[in-house]
């Protein structure tokens, strides 16, 4: 028998569920986390005497700083989720691009992003 060299229409629409639920609450998450950058969550120095504003201030700008990052962090799995729907619809989606066989379902399922095999995956932090 052969080797497969694609998933099926059946599995490929499997893995788009799959990532369209992901995507969903990446973007759920994308929005808090961007609330929270803008401040909308009312908590503030405004309120406090002068002793602690300085500190709050200090914390808050730390706060800020690490949701700025988890943003950025979460924008960029959106985008691998994205680039993955559209290698479903090309049906190249789950074909590692370093050896060009099929990235095993179970890593799909669990890194649906996935563009490499583990083998290719391991091979690229050697390096």
């Amino acid at each position: 028998m052969a080797e497969k060299t694609r998933y099926s229409d059946e599995e490929l629409q499997e893995f788009k569920e799959l990532i369209l639920q992901k995507l969903e609450k990446a973007n759920h998450d994308y929005e808090l986390l961007k609330a929270n950058l803008q401040g909308s969550d009312g908590n503030d120095t405004s309120d406090t005497s002068p002793t602690f504003k300085v500190l709050e201030e200090g914390a808050t700008t730390l706060n800020k700083e690490e949701a700025g990052r988890l943003a950025q962090r979460q924008m960029k799995f959106i985008q691998h989720l994205q680039a993955a729907l559209i290698r479903i619809e090309n049906k190249t989606y789950g074909i590692c691009r370093e050896t060009g066989k099929l990235i095993p379902k179970e890593r799909l399922r669990a890194v649906p992003h996935a563009t490499l095999g583990i083998d290719a995956k391991l091979e690229e932090k050697k390096r």
